[in-house]
């Protein structure tokens, strides 16, 4: 059995987890859910000894644990599998399962390359890939990355196995392939810790059920006490720190982007309609694979759209591509993957700025060539302006923390002079004080500035707080569109329990 007892973990400004005490048990399946920002990721981190807590102690077997890193997370047979993709794209399929095991098949100085391959094809054949371990990396698709990843964490032998999102970047059948799996490790004794924002999932394999809500436990159950409506509930009934705003009034301005029946036949949704107009803030709320992101992907040409059609101030638009969407429509897109699709991290604040919108920094047609002080000067205008904490416009941005990234991230888009600007999970891995911060500065885009703005977030209190009219996504649907500028000066509780029936 692993136990968590008393575990508290602090973060300037923020108490993350407050005074947790729970169990897994040998051969279980324990989902762990809660909106964005309830603590779920920051007890997997606690576990597996990315963070330390700072009360209370980890519990396995009747001995606590001293796990000060990952490496003796290992040593302790308990392996997570992220979300992310991290794997080390230029390596082998073999080198990367191995990575944190190398000195395993070292001696003398000399890798035992035979001996790796073939734990590699044991633990590719355990996840059903039938792929050369010799393969770099960087070829293969999202899904089969996640599958590596989860080979990856069983190749340790895990007596506890942490599975942050495993699905997010799986197709349904990928997904079953993972549930057979987990249910032989079940069979096999193994603790298994789940998170999902996918109720559906946390349903059909889950033993045990545990809710987090702003830090706090708020209960456990088996999953046969645990009906959808029941999670629901605990999952946001909450006393809210909803800030009403104010008003938009933007129902009679010019519509400035209309998608009709929009269908992927790559995402599964066909038929999504919707639109935006200037001055208005459109939230797009729903859990995580719910088809929010995966529809703004559609339009704006990143993905593949089957059929459907996108106008921009009424007129069509051929949005094939994120480059055309912005040169030519002036639509720009803040990712929730910063790391990966949003920075260049390795690069400086003022490259990262100034990236979508170069053109402006030639010093004439004739002579192509980028003016550094130009660069500059719209670098510290957005600086300012956004309150970018740095030391200089030359820092790299991977050194910036989660909200400072998050708004250089903003910059890029602002600077670019975009008239329709779509916000993805703007908040994720942010502290409170840049948290206000963002959203204050995404309403003033709307009611400032008068750009139509949409906003995706699985955030209750940030879409409440925020938007003006929400359009509520469930499995690859719009299942409901909440409305009217009087709905949203009703308190927030109101509006969460109206938000909450559309999952029930």
């Amino acid at each position: 059995m692993l136990e968590l007892k008393h575990i508290s973990k602090y973060f300037p400004g923020v108490k993350a987890l407050q005074d947790i005490s729970v169990d897994f048990r040998e051969g279980e399946i324990h989902a762990i859910l809660g909106e964005n920002g309830a603590g779920k990721s920051t007890l997997m981190k606690i576990i597996c000894g990315i963070y330390q807590a700072d009360e209370g102690e980890v519990v396995m077997d009747g001995r606590t644990l001293r796990v000060r890193g990952y490496k003796d997370a290992v040593n302790h047979h308990i392996s997570i599998v992220n979300q992310e993709i991290t794997l080390i794209p230029d390596s082998s399929i073999a080198e990367n399962i191995v990575l944190d095991k190398m000195h395993r098949f070292t001696r003398g100085g000399f890798v035992n390359w035979g001996a790796v391959y073939e734990t590699a094809s044991k633990y590719l054949r355990q996840v059903r890939l039938d792929l050369d371990p010799k393969m770099p990396v960087r070829h293969l698709s999202a899904a089969n990355k996640q599958l590596i990843q989860i080979a990856k964490a069983l190749s340790t032998e895990a007596k506890v196995l942490l599975l942050d999102e495993p699905t997010s970047s799986l197709t349904q059948y990928e997904a079953q392939i993972l549930f057979d799996l987990v249910r032989d490790l079940k069979k096999q004794g193994v603790i298994m810790i789940f998170v999902s924002h996918k109720l559906e999932e946390v349903q059909m394999i889950s033993d045990r059920v545990t809710v987090f809500r702003d830090g706090c436990l708020v209960g456990t159950d088996t999953i046969d006490n645990m009906p959808r409506d029941r999670i629901v509930q605990m999952m946001i009934g909450r006393s809210s720190s909803y800030i009403y705003r104010g008003r938009l009034d933007a129902e009679n301005n010019e519509v400035a982007l209309e998608a009709r029946n929009i269908c992927s036949k790559k995402h599964g949704f066909r038929d999504l309609s919707f639109q935006v107009r200037r001055g208005e803030l459109l939230g797009f709320y729903g859990l995580v694979g719910s088809g929010r992101t995966e529809l703004v992907r559609t339009v704006l040409g990143v993905d593949k759209m089957s059929s459907g059609e996108v106008l921009v101030y009424g007129k069509p638009a051929r949005t094939d591509s994120l480059a055309t969407s912005l040169r030519k429509y002036r639509i720009g897109y803040v990712s929730e993957n910063r790391k990966e699709e949003g920075l260049f991290l390795d690069n400086s604040i003022t490259m990262n700025i100034c990236m979508n919108s170069l053109q402006k920094d030639y010093v004439s047609a004739k002579m192509p060539f980028i003016s550094p002080k130009k660069e500059a000067e719209n670098a510290q205008r957005f600086r300012e302006k956004l309150e970018i904490k740095t030391p200089t416009l030359r820092t790299k941005v991977g050194s910036l923390s989660g909200g400072n990234q998050q708004k250089v991230s903003i910059a890029k888009w602002l600077s670019s002079d975009c008239d329709i600007i779509i916000i993805d999970e703007p908040t994720v891995g942010v502290d409170i004080g840049a948290k206000e911060y963002i959203h204050r500065l995404i309403w003033d885009l709307a009611k400032k500035e008068n750009k139509a703005v949409i906003l995706i977030s699985s955030d209750m209190n940030e879409i409440i707080s925020l938007a003006r009219r929400i359009l509520i996504f469930k499995d690859r649907e719009i299942v409901d569109e909440l409305k009217g500028e009087d709905f949203f000066a009703r308190p927030g509780e109101e509006i969460s329990a109206e938000i909450g029936k559309s999952f029930i």
